[in-house]
């Protein structure tokens, strides 16, 4: 650990410290003192492009499960261009550091997180996204734990701004590094709903279900949502139907008949359909 970390510095000048030299935006003097442990850690020389995971002893924080009614100022689905991390780049960066090197980085993602973390719980959740994503630009993929609890904060902060959409691919991101994730499949349920994928909704919230029996909002969708997939097939079919009404008598008018003429019974044992002529 170098000298300059072990003395008594201010929270913002050891985050300016350990990141002087990466090649991401870290915007330390918009970080608030207050939101920031001293990270005992030595800085590293070298770029950072990218995303990372944590190591197995350090201690993973991740922001409650309760959610909040819904906020205001929403941004919309497509203005998340700035929350994209390129993988690759940090894989290529990752070649050239050392094992210290990348410890380095995953101590300062976990800086970032608390950062986020402390800005999602006050409403401030442009501000959380962000440093989520900084989190995830410098954090090793060696460290896949990190990086998906990472992913799932984001996810929160962004079902509160209802981008749903954006969440929803946090949500796999995390699940697909962080194995059996009770929480992203929880708040992937909530934005499928939100969405209106009925389906892929309530099989996440049979996954929650598995992974906590308890779950009681698990138990609900399981209530809720049959009967809104079903509703929505017969909307579905209803819609099908009209279209191939309207096909049916641009077919049929030259010769003189329309889809009137055709009787459709739905046969009530196999829900299966029959169709009668009428002159």
């Amino acid at each position: 650990m170098s000298e300059r970390l072990k003395s008594d510095l201010s929270n913002e000048e050891v985050i300016e410290d350990l990141t002087k030299n990466l090649d991401f935006s870290l915007r330390s003097n918009d970080i608030d003192d207050n939101n920031i442990i001293n990270p005992e850690s030595k800085s590293d020389n070298h770029n950072a492009k990218g995303d990372r995971n944590e190591t197995n002893k350090a201690e993973f924080t991740d922001i409650p499960l309760d959610e909040p009614e819904n906020s205001k100022n929403f941004q919309s689905e497509d203005e998340d261009s700035d929350t994209d991390v390129d993988e690759l780049s940090l894989k290529d960066v990752e070649m050239d550091l050392t094992e210290d090197q990348k410890e380095e980085r995953r101590v300062i993602a976990e800086e970032l997180k608390l950062v986020g973390n402390d800005a999602f719980k006050v409403g401030d959740y442009d501000r959380s996204i962000e440093k989520y994503t900084e989190g995830l630009r410098i954090c090793p993929l060696k460290f896949p734990e990190t990086r998906g609890i990472l992913y799932c904060n984001r996810s929160a902060a962004k079902i509160k701004m209802e981008n749903h959409k954006k969440a929803i691919k946090d949500c796999t991101k995390a699940i697909e590094l962080k194995e059996n994730y009770l929480k992203a499949y929880l708040r992937r349920a909530i934005s499928y709903e939100a969405t209106d994928k009925f389906d892929e909704s309530l099989e996440d919230f049979k996954k929650v279900l598995e992974l906590d029996p308890s779950n009681a909002n698990a138990k609900s969708a399981l209530d809720r949502l049959p009967p809104k997939i079903e509703k929505r097939n017969e909307e579905l079919k209803t819609e099908v139907m009209g279209k191939l009404k309207d096909l049916g008598n641009m077919i049929l008018r030259p010769f003189g008949l329309s889809t009137e003429n055709f009787k459709l019974e739905q046969d009530p044992e196999s829900k299966g359909y029959k169709i009668n002529f009428k002159q």
